[in-house]
């Protein structure tokens, strides 16, 4: 009897053990990689030309289709074969202190020209600040000339490379300026908020046509503002 028992366990005990092994009963395993997001180029919603004579051809072609093109490049380097590449940019970003460097600067390059390229369009094109935006606009800064002045003075005192920002905060609208790639929504911004304006002031956005002439580049750059799809944001944020 004993006998019996004892190869009756053992006859079960296979059974367990070949059943957790196949493949069908198996628990699920995660790999790095796994459903990996792999970012891509946007296409602009307008040529490189139609900037044209705020930003020219040129400048617009090698910054969206090289500067851009290469933090994309480097962002999916840095996250490849990790499970925080299957992450939303806006997720990674909320928490980028506790990534590497090379995953805050492009994932923030990334980011941030995408952004830029939706809230510009061409000077023909004659936008406005909705009626909503514009009343936020006068609440926070008096009028809207006041509030591009305190703009352009946010973006002129920018020490090196960075952007300018206007964002929605629950107190209400705020000018801010972040360095290099950083923007308002990682949880490094010295000011967080979400963004509905944005102005690049890396040297390579502006070198070719203002050459050193920041102040110059920032009073021309108002006529490419796409309140439309400003005052979206603002009203959507």
């Amino acid at each position: 009897m004993i006998n019996k028992f004892s190869s009756l366990s053992s006859l079960l005990i296979a059974l367990v053990l070949s059943a957790c092994s196949g493949t069908t009963g198996s628990l699920p395993q995660s790999s790095p990689g796994a459903n990996a997001i792999t970012y891509t180029l946007p296409a602009l919603p307008y040529s490189h030309a139609a900037l044209e004579p705020v930003i020219d051809e040129k400048t617009m072609f090698i910054h969206h289709t090289k500067h851009h093109q290469a933090y994309i490049d480097n962002l999916n380097k840095a996250l490849k074969d990790t499970p925080q590449a299957a992450l939303p940019l806006n997720t990674i970003l909320a928490s980028v202190s506790s990534f590497p460097p090379a995953v805050r600067n492009n994932g923030g390059g990334h980011w941030n020209h995408s952004f830029f390229w939706k809230i510009m369009t061409p000077p023909q094109r004659a936008t406005a600040p909705s009626p909503k935006l514009l009343e936020a606009i006068n609440a926070s800064f008096g009028s809207l000339d006041a509030f591009k002045e305190k703009f352009n003075a946010a973006a002129t005192g920018r020490f090196g490379s960075g952007w300018a920002w206007l964002i929605n905060t629950p107190t209400g609208l705020e000018i801010s300026s972040t360095p290099n790639q950083d923007n308002p929504l990682m949880d490094v911004a010295e000011v967080k908020g979400t963004p509905i304006l944005a102005v690049d002031v890396w040297e390579h956005a502006y070198y070719l046509k203002y050459q050193n002439k920041r102040a110059d580049y920032l009073k021309e750059w108002w006529k490419v503002v796409n309140w439309d799809e400003v005052s979206k944001l603002y009203e959507g944020a």
